[in-house]
């Protein structure tokens, strides 16, 4: 769906030069664009190839302000407004095709908003509720009572069991597991066999998280296992029963988190991190890759780098890294 440069500013904060009623309909890199795109510079020297580029018009910071020969959306923060124009133009698209794919199973009793797609061969069990303009992609399976809200992207082959809530604007890629049982056994001691202690809680997801690939988030064990606002979470990541996660946490690829564990807002957590079972990490930390944080402990210092196992502040650890090199005799 073509969209024009004064939508485009609109919805990107941008301020417009140039000839409003041009139309887009996508967006692209410099090398690659054509007169239909939108393309984006952040620094003055690419500006000369932006403007010698196929593209229609060009987003760009105020240094672009004096030039000429494309329309120019001139904003703070051009990657930032390239993005939220990206998503204006996609949801175009998507709100074409919406629809219930013939060999899709959807039952009786779910709720479908206006605007819904569901993919082929997707199951959605009863008392489902799925919001406006929500993409459900094809061999998604989505339990009893699974609540959904709008503009939410779920990608193929994506299981959300019974329990599972999501906000607004949540994107869900393939193949990730949401809501499945946490891993909690409770030992006999006379015949030292492991029985499963109740998985009965809850996921619930808050608004503008992002799900990677194959990642999977345990529900509950008795209670609640709860992903805040604006989380953005990589592919093949695991977090246990229980956790909480606040606003607008990053978690990297391949990270596990035991249950129980508390991220508070603004933590950003590298590829491969382990953190173990009821620990804590406070606002604004940041754990560089393959970190460990060990049971029941906290790390806090707001902006502040951790890194290592067990986690420390990085300057500590590249001394004692140092001092380490230094008594094996290597420089």
């Amino acid at each position: 769906m073509k969209r024009t440069l004064q939508q485009i500013a609109d919805a990107a904060g941008a301020r417009l030069q140039g000839d409003a009623g041009v139309e887009v309909s996508g967006v692209a890199s410099i090398a690659a664009a054509t007169p239909q795109d939108l393309v984006f510079v952040e620094d003055e020297k690419y500006l000369s190839r932006a403007l010698q580029s196929g593209a229609a018009a060009v987003i760009a910071g105020e240094f672009a302000a004096a030039s000429s020969g494309k329309p120019l959306l001139i904003c703070r923060h051009p990657k930032l407004s390239f993005a939220r124009a990206a998503r204006l133009l996609q949801h175009g698209k998507q709100a074409k095709n919406a629809g219930v794919h013939a060999s899709a199973v959807v039952h009786s009793s779910v709720r479908l908003a206006p605007e819904v797609v569901v993919g082929g061969c997707a199951v959605i069990a009863q008392d489902a509720e799925i919001g406006e303009h929500t993409r459900i992609g094809a061999g998604c399976a989505i339990g009893c009572g699974v609540k959904i809200g709008r503009e939410c992207e779920i990608y193929p082959n994506v299981t959300m069991y019974p329990g599972t809530t999501l906000g607004d604007r949540v994107i869900v890629h393939a193949g990730a597991v949401l809501g499945s049982d946490g891993f909690g056994y409770v030992r006999d001691p006379e015949s030292g066999r492991y029985e499963k202690f109740p998985q009965v809680g809850r996921l619930v997801i808050e608004d503008d998280v992002e799900i990677g690939a194959n990642t999977t988030i345990d529900r509950g064990a008795l209670d609640e296992t709860h992903i805040g606002r604006g989380s953005k979470i990589d592919n093949l990541v695991h977090i246990g029963h229980n956790c909480r996660l606040h606003e607008n946490v990053v978690i990297a690829a391949q990270t596990g988190l035991s249950g129980s564990i508390v991220i508070e807002k603004d933590v950003v957590l590298g590829g491969q991190v382990g953190i173990g079972e009821h620990a804590r990490i406070e606002e604004g930390v940041m754990l560089g890759g393959q970190g460990g944080v060990l049971p029941n402990k906290v790390l806090r210092g707001k902006g502040v780098a951790f890194w290592g196992t067990p986690a420390q502040p990085v300057r500590q650890y590249l001394k004692q890294l140092a001092a380490l090199a230094k008594l094996s005799g290597k420089k």
